[in-house]
C-alpha cells in the first residue's frame, strides 16, 4: 500500500513527460533581449500603467501588465544562474538595466507632463510599502513562470504571473517619485521592484534545478560555495526589511480593528457622544483621536472609557479626547433661573414697546383734527361753502446741501370752495373760529 501511494505521488509530481527543455530554453533566450518592437511595447505599457496609477484605475493597470515584456530579462537571469550560462547571465543583466531605464524615463516623462495630481493617490502609495507578502507573491509567481515556460502546451499562466507579481507599477511609481522629488516614493517603489525581481529570479533558479535543465558549464566547488553564500546574504538583506514592514502592517491593521470595536461599543461617553474619530498610525505607538460633542465628560466617565480601551489592548497614552464641541453641565436651578431671567427681560421689552406706542398714539391724537365735526359746524355757519380741505402742514427747509422736513403741528391750513365769493370779514371770522376749534394760533384759510 505504501509503495503504491509513493508511486502515485511520484507520478503526480513527475514533469519529464510534460516539459520541453529545448523549447523553453529557446523561448527564454529570445525574450531576454530588448530590441525593436519590445522597446516600443515596453514604453507603451509603462505609459498605460502610469495613467492607471494616476487615475487610481486598477483595470488599466492590469491591462498594462498584460502587454508588458518586463518578465523576460528576470526569467533569463534566474535561468542563466540555474544552467550556469555566463553569456545569458550578462545579456539578462544588461537588458534588465535597459528595461529599467526605459521604464523609469517613460514614467517620469509622463508624470512631469500630466496635469492631473490626485490628493490621495492610493494605487501609487500601495507600491511604496513592500512587505514579506510581496516576497511570497514574487516567489510563487516565479515558480509559475518557469513551469509555464517549460511545459509543452503553454497557456495563459504567464499573463497571470505578470499581473500577480506586478512589476510595472513599482517602476511607474519610481518615475512619479522622481517627478515629485519624493524620496519616500522612490525608495519604497525601488525596494518593491527589487524584491519582485530577485525572488522571481530565485524561483526560476530553483525551478530550473527541480526540472533538471542541463548545465552549460559547471563551476568548481569553491565557486559554487561562494555563489550560494553570496545568494544567501543577498536574500537575507532583502527579506529582513520586508519582514519588519509586514509586522508593522499587521500591527497597524490589528490596532484599527481594535479601535473600530472600541468605538462601536462606546458611541457615548457619559452624557457626551462620539461624532468622529481618527486613527494615526504614523505615531509610535499609534494613537486615536476621539471627537466628542454634547455635555463634557466627568473624570469617572473618562476612566470608564480608558478601562474599555484597555480591554481592547489600547492604552490611555494612545487616546486623545477632543471636547472642543462639548459644553459644561448646568444644574436644574441654573436652568430655572435662566428661564425666569429670560421671561423678565421679555416682559420689560414688551412694556417698553407698549409705552413707546402709547406715547406715539397720544401725540397723534393730540394733533389730530376732528374733520367731520369741523365741517358740520362750518357748513352750518356758512352754507355757501361747498367743500373744505383741512390739514396740518409740514415744514421744509434747507439743511446744508440737502433739505430738512419736519411736521409743523401748530400750522393748520384750510382750503375752501364756495358757491359765492366770501368777504374778507367772513374769511377773518372763519380763521378766528378755526383757531379756537382746532387749538392752534397759526391757521391759514385759502379760497380756491
Amino acid at each position: 500500500m505504501a509503495n503504491k501511494l509513493s508511486a502515485f505521488f511520484r507520478s503526480l509530481l513527475n514533469l519529464s513527460d510534460y516539459v520541453d527543455l529545448d523549447g523553453a530554453k529557446l523561448s527564454i533566450h529570445k525574450n531576454v533581449y530588448f530590441r525593436g518592437p519590445n522597446v516600443f511595447i515596453l514604453a507603451c505599457a509603462i505609459i498605460i500603467a502610469s495613467v492607471g496609477l494616476n487615475v487610481n484605475s486598477i483595470p488599466v493597470i492590469i491591462g498594462a501588465m498584460l502587454i508588458s515584456p518586463v518578465m523576460g530579462p528576470i526569467l533569463g537571469f534566474g535561468f542563466s544562474l540555474g544552467v550556469q550560462d555566463r553569456q545569458l547571465l550578462k545579456d539578462s543583466l544588461r537588458n534588465f538595466l535597459v528595461m529599467v531605464v526605459i521604464s523609469i524615463l517613460a514614467s517620469t516623462l509622463y508624470f512631469l507632463l500630466s496635469p492631473l495630481n490626485l490628493e490621495h493617490p492610493t494605487e501609487l502609495l500601495a507600491r511604496t510599502n513592500p512587505t514579506v507578502y510581496d516576497v511570497l507573491i514574487a516567489l510563487f509567481g516565479g515558480f509559475a513562470g518557469i513551469f509555464e515556460n517549460s511545459r509543452k502546451e503553454k497557456g495563459t499562466v504567464l499573463a497571470g504571473v505578470a499581473i500577480a507579481t506586478a512589476l510595472m507599477p513599482p517602476l511607474c511609481t519610481i518615475g512619479y517619485g522622481i517627478s515629485m522629488l519624493n524620496w519616500h516614493y522612490i525608495g519604497g517603489a525601488l525596494y518593491l521592484f527589487i524584491i519582485n525581481s530577485i525572488f522571481i529570479a530565485l524561483a526560476t533558479f530553483l525551478g530550473v534545478k527541480y526540472i533538471g535543465y542541463p548545465v552549460v558549464k559547471a563551476d568548481t566547488a569553491v565557486n559554487s560555495h561562494l555563489s550560494r553564500g553570496a545568494l544567501a546574504v543577498v536574500l537575507l538583506l532583502i527579506i529582513v526589511p520586508s519582514v519588519f514592514s509586514a509586522v508593522q502592517i499587521v500591527r497597524e491593521s490589528n490596532f484599527k480593528i481594535h479601535v473600530s470595536k472600541l468605538m462601536e461599543d462606546n458611541k457615548t461617553i457619559g452624557r457626551g457622544f462620539v461624532y468622529n474619530y481618527q486613527v494615526n498610525t504614523e505615531n509610535n505607538p499609534p494613537t486615536i483621536e476621539v471627537f466628542l460633542a454634547g455635555e463634557q465628560i466627568t473624570g469617572e466617565d473618562r476612566e470608564r472609557f480608558y478601562g474599555a480601551a484597555a480591554a481592547h489592548g489600547i492604552t490611555r497614552e494612545q487616546i486623545v479626547l477632543r471636547e472642543e464641541a462639548s459644553f459644561s453641565s448646568v444644574s436644574e436651578s441654573d436652568i430655572i433661573k435662566g428661564i425666569y431671567a429670560h421671561s423678565d427681560d421679555q416682559q420689560k421689552a414688551l412694556r417698553d414697546s407698549i409705552n413707546a406706542l402709547t406715547s406715539h398714539l397720544d401725540a397723534y391724537r393730540r394733533y389730530d383734527i376732528p374733520v367731520r365735526a369741523v365741517w358740520k359746524e362750518l357748513s352750518a355757519q356758512f352754507p355757501d361753502i361747498t367743500s373744505m380741505v383741512i390739514t396740518r402742514g409740514y415744514k421744509v427747509e434747507k439743511a446744508g446741501e440737502g433739505t430738512s422736513v419736519s411736521p409743523g403741528p401748530d400750522k393748520v391750513i384750510a382750503v375752501l370752495k364756495s358757491s359765492k365769493t366770501l368777504s374778507d370779514e367772513q374769511l377773518r371770522t372763519i380763521e378766528r373760529w378755526l383757531k379756537v376749534r382746532v387749538g392752534s394760533e397759526d391757521v391759514s384759510v385759502v379760497v380756491e
